[in-house]
């Protein structure tokens, strides 16, 4: 019986997650039927959207009965459900109920020990685990491998919670209302001269460790030492722990320090995996066997974690785009291929032109004014001001001067976004709510039809626009992708080119939905794209390099630079924001 791997394709922030079939464990002689049902449920929990049953037979290769006795047993002891709404099968709340059950005993020294004696040997630094206990981080595990230039932990330490990586990264993570009362209690007492010392920078890189998965201390307790630490959660997704690597700063460089802030976030997603909570792994997709495009060149290998919201400026002939995770916006010139980075105080999203002259940005305050040589932020509409877990992403002015731009949760947890149109007189209003990720947006060339992403869905859809209201109907599947559409931009004859995340390309899309072309890219992670150049024929793709464990980066290393191809058909004009 064929019964093939489940393949699960994560969006921003996630990634790939691999089922392995029966034939591919060791499975005891006489339990083969038992294998084949455990098998399905993990093709289940595993999928990023809730599988319909054909989803699962296309996925297992079952033959139609067997599935169907298999999903009606599962049923039967709660494992599985059935939505009868749209036909889909999820996760039973059985499994809830196990899990508690499975945290009561909950042994985190034992479950992180396997993580701490790896990552300590692979850094050849300490590795330790931390708790929050009574205000304040305690280490209640260590592993040291440092020799005697490294930086040892003793367990039962005490630290500051502010500028402590495993403080911060405990802290990103609770409740809103919890971070509230822990921060109330904190003195914000200075130890070195890069200690955050004031709340508002403290509430900015606490959503900076949200929005990325890990949190950087660079000497901030310690002169000298440097430390990253990403959360463990339990299975109802409350941060309980964290797991953190800690050295010298000579030796923990920047770059180090976020490479192993990914590897972090994978061993603590293995030590819940471990104890009950859902696992996933935050590797892309393999690279795919066809080649790279011969015309697609790196033309900044700047290294950028997350860079996205590309606009091409036709008066200055200069692209923008935005590091969300540095963060900054930068300003790139392909003819010299010189960038200038401006560094922010907080999370930013997008880049924009603005009719009037100069720019306006989104950022996890919403829309702002900025000016580029100076980097002063002016704050215009905030439409999320009572959301602070929230931030804006993706976004794009129609030709009517409004900005539209989607919103989400800042670690992407919970569907908590909206899609708003910012007007020029800075009134706005909502147009969509519950969206996972917002992403990609953009108009056919006659202005009727609005396509849109929410990545966390595999699909971008289309809505019919009306231009003098400002307003969408009809909201329809234009093309389901296989991936995770991100960044989108339309072209002169109405094609729609697509950056797919962790898919190593980029698609075109005819104007009907039919798959016109894919161009391969040797990273996997685009993010964003932009038609720019003289003539508007050349594609600008920006990529990422979150969340990338090191042996993908070894493979990739151009991951989080800025990429171009050339095109036939010209893009369109970007629009400016009428305010």
């Amino acid at each position: 019986m064929d019964l093939r791997a489940h393949d699960r394709r994560g969006g921003a922030g996630a990634g790939e997650a691999r089922v392995l079939t029966p034939d591919e464990r060791d499975v005891p002689t006489g339990a083969a039927a038992l294998a084949k049902g455990l098998y399905l449920l993990d093709v289940i929990g595993e999928a990023s959207a809730p599988p319909r049953f054909r989803d699962l037979q296309a996925a297992t290769g079952l033959p139609k009965g067997t599935l169907a006795r298999m999903l009606n047993t599962l049923l039967t002891f709660r494992l599985i459900r059935h939505e009868e709404s749209d036909h889909t099968y999820r996760l039973g709340h059985r499994l809830f109920e196990l899990a508690h059950r499975v945290w009561e005993s909950f042994d985190l020294r034992g479950a992180g020990a396997p993580a701490l004696d790896r990552l300590a040997e692979e850094t050849r630094e300490t590795a330790a685990l931390c708790a929050i206990d009574n205000g304040e981080v305690l280490y209640i595990d260590q592993r040291s491998r440092g020799g005697p230039y490294g930086f040892r932990i003793e367990i039962g330490r005490r630290a500051p919670l502010h500028c402590t990586a495993g403080g911060k990264a405990l802290l990103a993570f609770v409740q809103p209302h919890e971070q509230r009362a822990l921060v109330d209690r904190l003195k914000l007492e200075r130890f070195t001269e890069t200690t955050i010392t004031e709340e508002e920078a403290l509430a900015a890189d606490l959503a900076l460790t949200r929005a990325r998965g890990y949190a950087v201390s660079q000497e901030e307790h310690v002169a000298g030492v440097a430390s990253v630490a990403a959360p463990i959660f339990d299975h109802t997704g409350r941060a309980v722990a964290a797991i953190g690597v800690f050295g010298p700063s000579s030796r923990l460089t920047r770059e180090r320090l976020h490479t192993t802030g990914r590897d972090l976030m994978a061993a603590a997603r293995q030590i819940s995996g471990n104890v009950g909570a859902t696992q996933m792994n935050i590797s892309p997709a393999p690279r795919s066997a066809r080649p790279v495009d011969s015309n697609v060149q790196c033309v900044l290998p700047w290294g950028a974690h997350l860079a996205e919201g590309p606009y091409w400026s036709a008066g200055e002939q200069r692209l923008y785009w935005v590091d969300i995770l540095a963060p900054s916006v930068n300003r790139f010139d392909p003819a010299t291929g010189n960038n200038e980075e401006v560094t922010l105080p907080r999370l930013v999203s997008a880049v924009l032109g603005r009719r009037g002259g100069g720019l306006v940005v989104l950022t996890q305050d919403g829309l702002e004014a900025f000016d580029f040589a100076s980097g002063r932020l002016t704050a215009l509409a905030d439409p999320e001001a009572d959301i602070p877990d929230n931030r804006f992403n993706d976004g794009k002015c129609d030709r009517q001067g409004r900005l539209w731009a989607g919103t989400m949760r800042l670690d992407a947890s919970r569907a908590s976004g909206s899609l708003y149109a910012i007007a020029p007189d800075l009134s706005w209003q909502r147009q969509e709510s519950g969206l996972t990720v917002a992403n990609g947006l953009d108009w056919s060339p006659d202005g009727r039809s609005f396509y849109f992403v929410d990545s966390a869905h595999g699909c971008i859809y289309a809505y019919d626009f009306d231009a003098k209201a400002g307003t969408l109907a009809n909201r329809r599947i234009f093309t389901e992708v296989a991936g995770r559409p991100d960044g989108l931009a339309v072209d002169a004859e109405g094609f729609v080119w697509c950056a797919i995340w962790d898919g190593w390309c980029v698609h075109r899309y005819a104007p009907d939905g039919r798959l016109d072309r894919e161009v391969w890219l040797p990273v996997p992670r685009p993010t964003s794209l932009a038609f720019g150049g003289p003539d508007l024929k050349t594609l600008f793709i920006t990529t990422a390099r979150i969340r990338l464990p090191s042996r993908v980066l070894a493979e990739a290393p151009f991951s989080g630079g800025l990429f171009t191809f050339p095109v036939d058909v010209p893009g369109l004009p970007a629009a400016e924001f009428g305010g």
